[in-house]
């Protein structure tokens, strides 16, 4: 990639007491890149992510997200906060709310938007997500991946400039994940700068730019789809790879 790294993660421990969870890891991701992290169950990935917007704080190293030093002491994090857009396994949405109350909160309570611009703003972004007629459903009214898209929905309408998902399929039905991977195919096509980490194989291989697998806090491989599923060159990348296409 030619552009310029929205995301600059270096040297990057966590340490949970004595679990050592990351053990050195370099993120480097370009402005427009989808880049995919895969890995077994406990290699640090959740982790990783969580690190990139301060969720987790790290042990070592440096962050850098937009030009902006995340760790540096005189950084507002909640106002960097918005730049990073990040959507979790569970949809963690207000069940009293509406799918329009949810996705506007953040930008009434964040941003301070007047109600009417915010509730205009979050239209536009249900309407991305193809909720646009679900919009005063409430969650329980709601499929799991409807659910899932009203929190897509709700991290987009911030703006931000990357955006990070951690399992965003894994809690769902089988039969829901396509309309979520579609939304994220779109965002891909619309430019959107994404961080994935997922067991969602198929849409690494049709999706990203690039793919890295992570085993015990370190990040083994890193190449194109085609190489980290065709021609992976580490053992324990083609042990991960054959175990999964087994399934």
């Amino acid at each position: 990639m030619t552009s310029r790294p929205i995301v600059e993660a270096r040297g990057v421990h966590k340490h949970f007491g004595t679990l050592h969870v990351l053990k050195g890891v370099d993120l480097v991701v370009a402005e427009r890149e989808l880049v995919f992290v895969i890995g077994p169950s406990g290699s640090g990935k959740s982790t990783l992510l969580r690190c990139l917007n301060r969720l987790e704080e790290p042990s070592a190293g440096s962050i850098v997200v937009d030009g902006i030093d995340l760790l540096d002491r005189r950084t507002d994090i909640n106002k960097a906060r918005r730049r990073i857009g990040m959507v979790f396994q569970g949809f963690n949405l207000y069940p009293h709310m509406t799918a329009l109350g949810n996705v506007t909160l953040a930008l009434r309570k964040v941003l301070g938007l007047p109600r009417a611009e915010a509730e205009a703003r979050g239209r536009v972004a249900l309407e991305r997500v193809h909720l646009s007629d679900r919009a005063d459903h409430y969650p329980s009214q709601l499929s799991g991946g409807q659910q899932q898209r009203v929190a897509i929905a709700r991290a987009i309408a911030l703006e931000p400039r990357v955006m990070l998902f951690d399992e965003p399929t894994s809690a769902l039905d089988p039969e829901l994940v396509g309309g979520v991977l579609a939304v994220m195919r779109e965002l891909r096509e619309d430019g959107m700068t994404m961080v994935v980490v997922s067991h969602e194989m198929g849409f690494a291989r049709a999706a990203a730019d690039r793919v890295l697998f992570m085993d015990d806090g370190l990040v083994v491989e890193e190449g194109t789809p085609e190489q980290i599923f065709g021609a992976p060159r580490h053992e324990r990348t083609r042990a991960f790879i054959s175990q999964i296409e087994r399934h």
